[in-house]
């Protein structure tokens, strides 16, 4: 009998629960995961549900988060607000600038110098540099960091400027150093003047919190220089070790006006973990003297600083800041996007906008790794080639080793470098952040890149995306997990 009513109220409330997913505003594959979890578990999958995704409902990092915003909004227009100036000159920038300023609340910059580095090891080498440099403060926030000769190199510089009485401050996601440090590592650093916030801590409790990890890599010097990408602070990155053959991935550096911008989107995180709260303006560089960068020149009808709109993405809000900013350089384009990713696995909305654009004739185009670093994940990935190449997307995968990179470029105009991959965690579950440019010599260096990554590169063709019926299954069957991946 109780057996029988326990079953009835359980076999409801999944009903109920599947109703309230189905309304609920969250990404359509989101939604199939948990009905089809639900459908085969109609006894649990109703708890289960309320277990990770209500009762375990993020709202005092949320408050705080919204909190530090808040507290942070005015000082990013510190530069000053270069938006009409741009829509002015390139009306063709409007709707993705407006929408990162107006709405999600990251400004354009001009007076911005960039450096695009197409490797881990130059990107390492110049990091150093400017790090060296730094007079005031240094904040550097990572997903994994693990002790080796890149990691090493940064923390004896860091120690050596926190001796002098610099702020140095280090960010890390605790699962994604989970494997990667050792358990007194921060203890080492706090002894060596290091300041040192763990983004998230694990713990052994179902929550979907533990799922919004700070995949974020940004370090900022004095507020003046900024870097962000694709690479964490680990031997891999720069080939000092081999881990999937040859590590390719990107970054970039600004200087001037936009490396403010970074500096803000670390401190709101870091602030997170303060009771005390930072005052945002008293860490603006130019408080007293502005200093304004000369332009060298045009080249090929684009000014050499261009403009900058760092950005960043919360998972715990509404807003897909990241897919947004792709979906709107897809969009745009009307001769080409060329994109790098780790990982190519895309709701309906990315895929439409994709296929959408190679049969109105945009060349688009898309490197991914021949050689992973998750098998589960890379199956699922290959899933999605067959519909992108029937559609005209060109598809190659990188044989020289694992594509990290995260680069969008079109039309010699747009260009985006950050950390978001194409794949449900990066763009609706993470914690990231990019830097969007305008018309700019970085542009043109990013699709130079690109263009020679290709060679190194293995174009998939049809043929190759065939399937038999049980790799069919698998591949269908994985892509409903897609959003847990």
């Amino acid at each position: 009998m109780y057996l029988k009513f326990s079953y009835w109220i359980l076999s409801i409330l999944s009903i109920f629960v599947s109703i309230y997913i189905i309304n609920k505003h969250e990404k359509a594959g989101f939604k199939i995961t948990w009905i089809f979890l639900i459908l085969l578990f109609p006894l649990f999958g109703g708890i289960m549900y309320i277990i990770l995704n209500i009762w375990s409902n993020p709202k005092k990092l949320r408050k705080a988060l919204f909190g530090n915003i808040a507290a942070s909004k005015d000082a990013f227009f510190l530069p000053g607000n270069r938006l009409n100036e741009l829509i002015n000159i390139h009306p063709d920038f409007s709707s993705q600038a407006h929408y990162l300023q107006e709405y999600a609340g990251f400004p354009v910059y001009g007076n911005t110098r960039q450096e695009f580095f197409p490797s881990g090891e130059s990107f390492f080498y110049r990091a150093l540099e400017e790090i060296e440099k730094a007079q005031k403060y240094i904040f550097m926030e990572f997903f994994i960091l693990k002790e080796g000769i890149m990691l090493n190199s940064i923390i004896t510089i860091l120690e050596r400027k926190a001796a002098a009485g610099l702020d140095v401050r280090v960010m890390y996601d605790d699962m994604g150093c989970f494997f990667t440090l050792p358990p007194d590592f921060p203890a080492k650093l706090k002894k060596k003047g290091i300041k040192t916030y763990i983004f998230n801590k694990f713990r052994p409790i179902v929550s979907s919190l533990q799922n919004n990890r700070d995949h974020r890599k940004i370090i900022s010097i004095d507020g003046k220089v900024a870097f962000t990408g694709g690479l964490n602070l680990a031997d891999e990155y720069i080939n000092a070790i081999d881990r999937f053959g040859h590590w390719k991935d990107s970054a970039i550096m600004i200087e001037g006006d936009a490396a403010w911008s970074l500096t803000l989107i670390f401190l709101q995180m870091w602030n997170l973990g303060l009771k005390h709260k930072d005052d945002y303006e008293s860490f603006y560089p130019w408080k007293e003297n502005v200093i304004e960068h000369t332009q060298e020149g045009v080249v090929e009808g684009f000014e050499s600083w261009g403009y900058v709109q760092p950005y960043a993405d919360s998972p715990i809000d509404i807003e897909n800041v990241g897919e947004h900013v792709y979906i709107q350089i897809i969009n745009q384009a009307k001769k080409y996007i060329y994109i790098n990713t780790p990982y190519l696995i895309v709701d309906d909305n990315l895929l439409s906008a994709l296929t959408l654009a190679a049969k109105s004739g945009v060349d688009v185009r898309i490197i991914t790794p021949h050689r992973w670093d998750k098998l589960i994940v890379a199956i699922t990935s290959r899933s999605y080639y067959r519909r992108l190449i029937q559609a005209g997307v060109k598809v190659y995968e990188y044989t020289s080793g694992f594509n990290h990179g995260k680069t969008f470029v079109s039309d010699d105009k747009m260009a985006t470098v950050g950390t978001t991959n194409l794949d449900f965690r990066s763009l609706y579950l993470h914690f990231e952040c990019g830097v969007l440019i305008y018309a700019s010599e970085t542009v043109a260096a990013v699709k130079e890149d690109f263009l020679k990554t290709i060679p190194a590169s293995q174009e998939i063709t049809l043929k190759e995306c065939s399937r038999n019926a049980f790799q069919s299954l698998i591949q269908d069957g994985l892509r409903i997990f897609a959003p847990l991946m």
